[in-house]
Formats: structure tokens, C-alpha cells, sequence
């Protein structure tokens, strides 16, 4: 495996906030090799998607011969970028909490990429957090939107992976999940083979992974008419469910309009699950479902948002 890191690209993407997510990870060597990542979860927010590619990509420098002085990694997540070169010290002062005295959000995974970052300045690795607007032609940040995506919604894709990576002894972690396929194998570089073979709570295949029986997972592959039936099966309650969480959104964005609350770009974002970008590039003053929204001023490298109910 080449052992000298170039760049690390990151992205997290979620249908409905909270509502199914996924990650990818992109990790570019000196040589040219690239190794991907990518992973889901059937319950999170965008925010904890952009953390857990994050987390991925610091996981794979501390646990690989990394001979790296210092590794640039992008995101286009201002809240990631942020929290860990600026908030995360404040935070750790005040016993993780706030300025404002309330607990920390997503303090499990803030804690993780601390815990990490440390490890890695310890091994002479150090970070430089980049951030990079979303879909603005960037290869790597839009190949990673790519992974996350296709893993949010459980859809197929194929990973390329260095092979000496894949053929490790370890397995992989939930942070560390290699390429998806709905039911077909996939074979990037390496010869490890995945398989959807069953359903989480939520309606989402989970994953099998065996490196070394590859011929048993293979008879146990789901096949094509299992496929359309997985398809056909997902529930009326899962369709009731994201109905709910669509709601819930909903009612935080009215509450927020009702305080008078100012929020950031990346919050707003959050809200209307796109990107930050999709915010900045609409103007000072639009709207958004029952909502007008209007950009109030910047503080710092931040631009504050308010919400007003259009029918009131």
C-alpha cells in the first residue's frame, strides 16, 4: 500500500433531517491511488454524516502506515470545518457545552475527531481542515457527494480501494463499510465482495461482509426477484415515518419563525436539507415553503438568516 497521503476529500448527505444518511470518503495518495469509503446510517442528521467522513478518513491514517506529515482534507461543511479548528477548544474549556450553557450537539462524534486528531499529532500527522463549496465542479467533493448519496438512499455503487487495504485482517468498522450493490457483488480493486442480504428497522439493506468464504456469501446473494420484493415490501410505516420526520422539520422551522431566531447558513441548510451553497447562491431575500427567508448580516465568516411566516 502506498504510504504517503496527498489529500482527503469528505462529504455527508441525508433524506430528511433527521432521516436516512450516508458518507464518503475519498483518500488520494502521492502516487495517484485513490482509496473510497462510505457508510450509512437509517436515523441521523446531515451534520452527523459530514463528522462520521470525517472520522473515517482520520480512522484510516491512524490504523494504515501513513507516512504523512501533513494531509489536507476538504469538506464543504462549515459546521465541521469550524467545530473542529475553532469551537472544539471552547467547548472542551466549558466541560462541552456551549457559550449559552447548553450541552454540546453531536458531542459523541466532536469527541471522536478530537480524540483521533490528537492520536495523529502524536504519530506527526497533522490536519489542515479545508473547506470547499459544495458543487462547484471540485472532483473530489463531488465524487464524494456521489458515495453519500448512493448510500443514503441504499443505492448501488462500486468503491475503488487500494488492495492492500481491503485484504487487511481487519474487519471494517460501521465508520468503515466498503462498496454497496442492491443484491450484486461488487469488485473494485480489491477482491472483496459485498452483498445486501437483509433489511434494518428502517426498510435499508444492512451489510454482509466475509473476505474469505466469498463463494458461501455469493450463494447466499440476494437475487434479482428478492430485489424487485425488497422494493415492493418497504412498509407503510416507513412511508409514515419519513412522513413524520418531515413534519418534525417542519415544526422546528416554525418555532425557530415564531422566537425570531437567526440562524446560520449551514443551520438553514439543514433545515431544508441541501447544501450550503444552495443558501448563499439564492439571494437576500426568498422563499421557502410556508417561510420567507431573509439574510439579516454576517458575523464573521458566517451570513444569519431569519424566518417569517408568509400566511400570518
Amino acid at each position: 500500500m502506498p504510504n504517503e497521503v496527498k489529500e482527503i476529500y469528505t462529504d455527508g448527505a441525508c433524506s430528511g433531517n433527521p432521516g436516512p444518511g450516508g458518507w464518503g470518503t475519498l483518500i488520494e495518495f502521492a502516487d495517484g491511488q485513490r482509496h473510497e469509503l462510505g457508510g450509512r446510517d437509517a436515523k441521523t442528521t446531515n451534520n452527523r454524516m459530514e463528522m462520521q467522513a470525517a472520522i473515517a478518513a482520520l480512522e484510516f491514517l491512524s490504523s494504515n502506515s501513513i507516512d504523512s506529515g501533513a494531509v489536507t482534507l476538504h469538506t464543504d461543511s462549515e459546521y465541521l470545518k469550524n467545530g473542529i479548528t475553532k469551537w472544539i477548544k471552547g467547548w472542551k474549556r466549558k466541560g462541552w457545552k456551549t457559550s449559552s450553557g447548553k450541552p454540546v450537539l453531536n458531542k459523541d462524534l466532536w469527541q471522536q475527531l478530537d480524540q483521533l486528531s490528537q492520536t495523529l499529532t502524536t504519530e506527526q500527522i497533522n490536519i489542515d481542515w479545508r473547506y470547499v463549496r459544495g458543487h462547484t465542479g471540485n472532483l473530489g467533493n463531488e465524487r464524494c457527494d456521489e458515495i453519500a448519496r448512493a448510500y443514503a438512499h441504499s443505492q448501488p455503487i462500486s468503491l475503488k480501494q487500494v488492495k492492500s487495504v481491503a485484504t487487511s485482517s481487519k474487519s471494517p468498522s460501521a465508520s468503515q463499510s466498503v462498496g454497496v450493490t442492491d443484491g450484486e457483488s461488487v469488485t473494485s480493486d480489491t477482491s472483496t465482495q459485498i452483498f445486501l442480504t437483509e433489511k434494518d428497522p428502517y426498510g435499508a439493506p444492512t451489510l454482509t461482509f466475509d473476505e474469505n468464504n466469498q463463494e458461501e456469501l455469493g450463494a447466499m446473494a440476494v437475487t434479482a426477484s428478492s430485489k424487485k420484493q425488497v422494493a415492493e415490501d418497504l412498509s407503510e410505516t416507513s412511508r409514515v415515518n419519513r412522513i413524520r420526520n418531515t413534519l418534525e422539520t417542519l415544526q422546528v422551522t416554525d418555532e425557530l419563525a415564531k422566537q425570531g431566531y437567526l440562524i446560520t447558513s449551514a443551520e438553514l441548510a439543514d433545515l431544508m436539507d441541501v447544501n450550503a451553497s444552495a443558501v448563499t447562491s439564492r439571494g437576500d431575500y426568498w422563499a421557502w415553503r410556508n417561510w420567507s427567508v431573509s439574510r439579516i448580516r454576517r458575523e464573521g465568516n458566517q451570513i444569519l438568516w431569519q424566518l417569517e411566516r408568509i400566511d400570518e
